[in-house]
C-alpha cells in the first residue's frame, strides 16, 4: 500500500503525540474528523498501523544490555526454532536472514551473567547448530520511520 502525503502527516502526528484523539488530529491537519477516521481505519486494515504501544526504555526496566546473535539452524526447522525462541522472554526480535547464519536475534539481559543465561537458553533450543553473539555498546540510531514519513509528506 502506498502512503500519500496526508497519510504520512497523520502518522507523523501520531508518532509525536500517540494519545491524540481523532478530532484533535483532524483539527491539526485541517481536515474533517471523518477523513481522519477513514484514514486510520484504512491504515489499520492494510497493516500499516499496528497500534499505539508505549515506547519503553528497556534499560530503565533493568535490561541495560542488548545483544545480537546470528543463529545457524538445521535446514527446514525455522518455524520450530522461532517458536521455541518466542518462549525466551529476553528475545525481543527474530529475523530470518540471508548470508551468514539463518536467524538474526535481538535479545536483552540485565548484565553479563544474565546474558550468559539467555545465550545458554538460545543455544539449548533444538536445531540451533551454532551462534555468534555481539553485545551492543550503544545505539547511535534508534529504530525509526520518521525520515520515510517526512519524505512521503513532502512528495
Amino acid at each position: 500500500m502506498a502512503l500519500d502525503a496526508l497519510d504520512a502527516r497523520l502518522l507523523l502526528l501520531l508518532t509525536d503525540s500517540p494519545r491524540l484523539g481523532v478530532l484533535e488530529c483532524a483539527r491539526r491537519l485541517g481536515v474533517a474528523r471523518g477523513t481522519v477516521q477513514a484514514r486510520l481505519d484504512r491504515l489499520t486494515e492494510k497493516g500499516v498501523l499496528g497500534g499505539f504501544p508505549p515506547e519503553l526504555d528497556l534499560a530503565a526496566m533493568g535490561y541495560g544490555l542488548t545483544a545480537f546473535a546470528v543463529l545457524e539452524i538445521r535446514q527446514g526447522r525455522r518455524a520450530e526454532v522461532t517458536e521455541a525462541l518466542t518462549a525466551i522472554d529476553e528475545v525481543c526480535e527474530v529475523h530470518a536472514t540471508t548470508g551468514q547464519g539463518d536467524l538474526f536475534v535481538r535479545m536483552v539481559a540485565r548484565d553479563n551473567d544474565d546474558l550468559q543465561r539467555v545465550i545458554d537458553d538460545v543455544v539449548g533450543v533444538p536445531d540451533v547448530l551454532r551462534t555468534s553473539t555481539s553485545i551492543a555498546l550503544s545505539t547511535p540510531v534508534r529504530p525509526r520511520v520518521r525520515p520515510l514519513l517526512e519524505r512521503t509528506a513532502r512528495d
